[in-house]
């Protein structure tokens, strides 16, 4: 049984759109969208005790949305503020993984199988925001995670705008917006000349990378590929929350193939190894990866670690 309650519109004094979902299933929300908070201290994000509250750009314009599970009644209820609460209400069941079919995804290995028994209301999401994933994911390129997000962090508080709502969200910089921050402020966010050129491309052609969303997932791929810049590993990190790719692998990952073999294996392996390993999940590799990291299983971290580089200019480099 999947139910959804018709979006109650906004009123002038600036109340919500609301959206009651119960698809009769289990869903849970913070794992299925949890990839796109980028880090502890994302401005777009809100972390809520029922949820959390988040800020896009959507195609009808900002908004920023709550999402609240509500495990008693099978049911998320969905709160938006702003141009684009009607867009969002209208996609939550695409967003929060209705259209990713499970059923023939057969577990190969047992921590798989007992992961997708521990997480069954996890699916793979599909936002349809090919840019709001896509930038972050060009900022992650090559350097560690704490890294990125502090440059992220940097760059949507000094060149984004405030969110619609009362969660005190920051929105993302618009494209024209990210064009227009000038090189100093990309050192001071700690992103070097390759990244912040291969950004600068990507939002050039920000219509034709947001009809993505409507491609077929080969197409996809490829076009988000035609930039110089983007690799393999960025293409699947936007495809995994923007487009639904239930097969988009972190190839090229410093820590993926490492971690995903000492789970399945007991040892590290490498890319082409993982290819090897997943090729029985083919179709399903991504949800692999994804319910392995949601049951904590990675590697002891007593090796080296990727360190903290400093920035200077370079050849832009595909990931």
């Amino acid at each position: 049984m999947n139910e959804t309650t018709p979006a109650r519109p906004r009123d002038g004094r600036g109340s919500p759109v609301v959206r009651t979902w119960a698809p009769g299933r289990a869903v849970d929300v913070r794992a299925t969208l949890g990839t796109l908070r980028r880090g502890a201290g994302d401005p777009t994000w809100r972390r809520l005790p029922d949820g959390f509250a988040t800020a896009w750009r959507t195609p009808e314009g900002e908004v920023a949305v709550r999402f609240a599970e509500r495990p008693t009644q099978g049911a998320v209820v969905v709160e938006a503020w702003g141009p684009g609460a009607e867009w969002v209400c209208d996609g939550v069941p695409r967003i929060l993984g209705e259209d990713d079919d499970v059923s023939t995804f057969v577990p190969h290995h047992a921590l798989v199988a007992e992961a997708f028994r521990r997480f069954p209301g996890w699916r793979v999401p599909n936002t349809g925001l090919v840019l709001d994933s896509l930038v972050p994911a060009i900022l992650e390129q090559l350097v560690t995670g704490a890294e990125a997000f502090a440059g992220y962090r940097y760059l949507v508080r000094r060149h984004g705008e405030a969110a619609p709502g009362p969660f005190d969200l920051r929105l993302a910089p618009t494209p024209q917006r990210w064009r227009l921050v000038p090189s100093w402020e990309w050192a001071k966010a700690g992103v070097d000349a390759s990244r912040a050129e291969t950004v600068l491309r990507a939002v050039g052609y920000a219509g034709r990378l947001e009809e993505c969303a409507h491609l077929p997932l080969p197409d996809a791929h490829a076009r988000l590929r035609a930039i110089r810049g983007i690799g393999a590993w960025t293409s699947a990190e936007v495809a995994q929350r923007a487009l639904g790719d239930a097969d988009a692998v972190s190839f090229g990952d410093y820590h993926v193939a490492k971690d995903i073999g000492w789970a399945l294996t007991g040892s590290p392996i490498d890319d082409d190894a993982l290819a090897e390993l997943l090729e029985p999940y083919a179709g399903h590799r991504f949800r692999v990866q994804r319910l392995l990291g949601l049951g904590g299983h990675h590697r002891p971290r007593r090796g080296p670690r990727m360190s903290i580089r400093a920035h200077t200019p370079s050849v832009a480099r595909r990931r």
